[in-house]
């Protein structure tokens, strides 16, 4: 498959929903609403997108493109320090009825981050803090971790930053660095350990669980967690290897950087958003390679499949980007 570079795509505004062709295979990417504000998390009820925003808000997507953005109304103050806010965003299965949803977020206590995952209430019109799952998971100036999805048989998963702190990332009296599971008693269980700051969730359809991972400047990897499994940080890293850690099924290497966040299985591939590596990687699982990138559209925070069409979010505006006049956007991507 060849290499994908978009050479030229038209300038739409919001709900216009006229496409742009991306130069190889015939691709057609489509702006489905722009001007969203650092997005972090996609997710879809069957009718409408809703985008988490790391400064607190919910961005609700309707047919046509309409964009309504939404207050989230949270028990604490959102901290301020860098990646920090509202991050993880997932729908309940049973959203349309249940009207619930599940957030992780950092908030300030007392000038210090703390890491949350909550549930929330919708009513319409705006979203309400009904409980804490989980709290007191201090954080740092960065490495928050934060993504939350659920796996095939509906259970909640939530990955953790080592909040820049890499030792804590083996202490298993610690959440912190670890990729976490919600079970029947409704209180968090640890399914892997040793990671630096993980982004991105998603199963294939054997039920096999990846998750991709920050590096510390490059070795970003994507591995295939395995409950009770060590992933190494900070021991090793990269392609290093000692008796009991587990090496990553793929790293960026040494000389590279993806700073891979959310990732989606879209029609029997891997597609993972990198931040700094500006482009959607396209990982053929089998063989363990990265077989398409999908770039021009800058720095990529989630991504997200419908069966049909791949959706994904730039996070041109978080600060370390380089926004046009309408970033943020959502686009969906059709592939022929």
């Amino acid at each position: 498959m060849k290499r994908l570079l978009l050479l030229l795509f038209l300038i739409m505004p919001a709900g216009c929903n006229q496409e742009a062709s991306l130069a190889s295979n015939h691709d057609r990417v489509e702006k489905v609403v722009t001007h969203l504000i650092s997005p972090w998390s996609i997710d879809y009820d069957g009718e409408s997108f809703f985008i988490s925003e790391k400064a607190g808000t919910i961005v609700k997507v309707r047919q046509g493109g309409k964009l309504i953005r939404e207050d989230v109304h949270l028990s604490a103050p959102l901290s301020n320090v860098a990646e920090s806010g509202l991050l993880g965003f997932v729908l309940d299965k049973d959203f349309r009825e249940s009207h619930k949803a599940y957030a992780y977020y950092t908030y300030d206590l007392g000038g210090a981050p703390i890491n949350r995952i909550v549930t929330l209430q919708y009513d319409g019109g705006s979203w309400y803090e009904n409980e804490i799952l989980l709290d007191g998971i201090e954080s740092g100036p960065v490495h928050h971790g934060g993504r939350l999805a659920f796996s095939p048989d509906n259970i909640l998963y939530a990955t953790i930053g080592d909040g820049a702190n890499p030792d804590s990332a083996q202490n298993l009296n610690s959440f912190n660095g670890k990729i976490l599971r919600l079970n029947k008693e409704n209180t968090f269980e640890i399914v892997s350990s040793g990671h630096r700051n993980p982004q991105g969730l998603a199963w294939d359809k054997d039920g096999k669980l990846f998750a991709s991972e920050h590096g510390q400047s490059a070795n970003d990897e994507v591995n295939i967690i395995v409950r009770g499994k060590n992933y190494g940080w900070p021991v090793i890293e990269g392609t290093e290897t000692r008796d009991g850690l587990e090496t990553p099924f793929l790293t960026s290497g040494s000389r590279k950087t993806w700073a891979p966040s959310g990732m989606v299985f879209h029609k029997g591939l891997l597609y993972v958003a990198a931040l700094r590596g500006e482009a959607i990687l396209v990982l053929d699982t089998k063989s363990g390679e990265v077989v398409d990138r999908i770039e021009g559209f800058g720095r990529i925070r989630d991504v997200f499949s419908d069966g049909k069409s791949l959706y994904f979010i730039t996070n041109n505006t978080d600060g370390r980007g380089k926004p046009t006049d309408e970033d943020d956007v959502l686009y969906r991507l059709t592939r022929n």
